[in-house]
């Protein structure tokens, strides 16, 4: 048996997303900008003199990087 609020909270969040924030936002949002000035920090793969480190995400998660090649992981050999 699942608890009220496992049920009901998602319900509200739903309702509260689809209906409600559309028409509130609006509103609102000149405050939230006056409290949220700052722009998110960004991640970058270079280092200080803006050249690339060499090692991209792509190589490091085993899929296609730039060029189109593929890298093969350590894959263990029956």
């Amino acid at each position: 048996m699942v608890c009220i609020p496992c049920i009901v909270i998602p319900v509200l969040l739903w309702v509260y997303k689809r209906f409600l924030e559309p028409i509130i936002y609006p509103f609102i949002s000149p405050f939230i900008n006056t409290f949220w000035t700052k722009k998110a920090v960004q991640e970058s793969d270079t280092n200080e003199s803006g050249k690339s480190n060499g090692i991209q995400k792509s190589e490091l998660n085993g899929a296609a990087t730039a060029n189109g090649s593929t890298i093969e992981g350590n894959k263990k050999m029956d």
